[in-house]
């Protein structure tokens, strides 16, 4: 018996606690679930990506590498309409990157820089660095305050459970460069979006507003921003020397990868399940999310090899996510057409689903406890927020199709994120269990379910 297969048990044990929707749970959704719980197709996945292909920057020859990975993979688990929908894409690669402190105290400083940065001349730049505390500081500061000068900018994010901080605080990295542009800035440091303690910067994007040249922008470990702020403490001057060289390299193909369990019931609409294939460019990008990949599709495949379900499951292995959400804007597009019932992505890594949340219409609430009823036994609860679905299927979602996020343990998740730490050995291979198996109840229900899914706004 495995630790997930005791802890069901144990929960079995303390049927009182268990509300009564639990036994409209069909027997074929609990054995499909617990079955899902011995998987092992999903880490196949993960570690045939991560090591045959490892990073897949968007727009790259090793992204276009990880689609014909991912159509020969698909193609030989037997699913159906295996395919590749390309776009193009306005591609960026990063070059040289290195920072020193000149004065006071001369050091060197890690870094990397953020995708659309602007480049330094070959030799780099000098400057001042002006320090703020917050986005919100730099907001603050009078307009061509900054000319010539080097901005660095810190925020207060923590770890925790739902990973809502990175909402509040990403927004230094999204949009504290073109802030800092429109100053005046030469360049600027962020302190890397982040929780861990180590010396690897976070990479990710950020943009500047149309009219705005973009300028040096990169992102320092924690370790060494904090480094930089008690540097800044002492009261002198601190010069800076930056170097970096990405470059635009054109226009590139990216392109979505596209596979399907055709549904007994055209006419029921498709159940949308979706992870992203790209990464950035500093790991191999398991957790994120060569895991997602692994888990939706192995959760698919088991829907698949237990008979025809009613409606059809579409797995949707998004291109350019990391670098702008180009992939599931391109999906959207070329499918908005068409009936999607249901929508959700797995996007936060591999550790366990705690909570359930939904969107759905209020006709569909019998769908909705099954679902949730199917999940308790796994230790996931009914949350009360409205699911958004995950990036690659935000604009399906946006356009009225019931969303369902199965929301991972995002704790240690921001340690990795864009980090040359996201690697194939941060995988714990229970939890995966764990995600799979929620993954297979959640599509054993909802495209098998005998009612009809409208849009949500379809019931008011």
């Amino acid at each position: 018996m495995t630790e997930m297969h005791r802890w069901i048990a144990a929960l079995a044990l303390a049927s009182p606690l268990i509300p009564a929707t639990a036994q409209q749970v069909p027997d074929r959704v609990g054995q499909l679930r617990d079955a899902a719980l011995d998987d092992q197709v999903a880490y196949a996945i993960t570690e045939g990506l991560t090591t045959e292909i490892g990073p897949r920057l968007a727009g790259t020859e090793a992204e276009e590498r990880a689609r014909a990975w991912a159509l020969r993979r698909l193609t030989a688990m037997g699913f159906s309409n295996v395919r590749n929908e390309p776009f193009p894409l306005k591609t960026w690669v990063r070059g040289e990157e290195t920072a020193e402190i000149l004065a006071p105290f001369p050091q060197p400083l890690r870094l990397t820089a953020l995708g659309n940065s602007g480049a330094t001349p070959a030799r780099g730049i000098e400057g001042e660095v002006v320090y703020f505390a917050s986005y919100d500081a730099l907001l603050a500061a009078p307009d061509g305050s900054l000319k010539g000068k080097i901005a660095f900018v810190s925020h207060a994010m923590t770890r925790t459970q739902d990973g809502s901080q990175y909402g509040t605080y990403g927004v230094v990295r999204r949009a504290g460069p073109g802030v800092a542009a429109k100053k005046g800035a030469a360049a600027i440091l962020i302190r890397s979006i982040g929780t861990d303690s180590h010396r690897n910067p976070h990479a990710g994007g950020t943009n500047f507003p149309e009219g705005v040249t973009a300028i040096p922008a990169a992102a320092l470990s924690i370790p060494d921003a904090e480094q930089l702020e008690r540097v800044i403490e002492r009261g002198q001057p601190v010069r800076l020397k930056l170097t970096l060289t990405p470059r635009a390299i054109g226009t590139r193909q990216s392109g979505n990868v596209i596979a399907e369990v055709p549904g007994s019931d055209p006419a029921a609409g498709i159940v949308l399940v979706a992870c992203h294939l790209d990464s950035w460019d500093l790991a191999t990008g398991a957790f994120d999310d060569a895991a997602g990949c692994g888990i939706v599709t192995a959760a698919a495949k088991r829907i698949m090899d237990a008979g025809q379900p009613r409606r059809t499951i579409r797995i949707l292995w998004a291109g350019a996510e990391e670098v702008g959400i180009f992939g599931g804007r391109a999906y959207f597009e070329k499918h908005k057409a068409e009936r999607h019932v249901a929508a959700a992505e797995s996007d936060f890594g591999a550790d366990r689903v705690w909570r359930v949340d939904t969107s759905f219409a209020p006709a569909a609430k019998p769908v909705v406890d099954r679902l949730k009823a199917a999940l308790l036994p796994l230790g996931i609860a009914a949350g009360s927020a409205p699911a958004t679905g995950g990036a690659d299927v935000s604009a399906v979602i946006a356009a009225g199709t019931p969303g369902i996020d199965l929301q991972q343990d995002g704790t240690r998740y921001f340690d990795l994120h864009h980090t040359p730490d996201d690697t194939l050995d941060k995988i714990d291979r229970v939890q995966m269990q764990q995600n799979v198996a929620a993954w297979t109840a959640m599509l054993a229900v909802v495209a098998d379910a005998p009612e009809e899914i409208g849009m949500r706004n379809a019931a008011n």
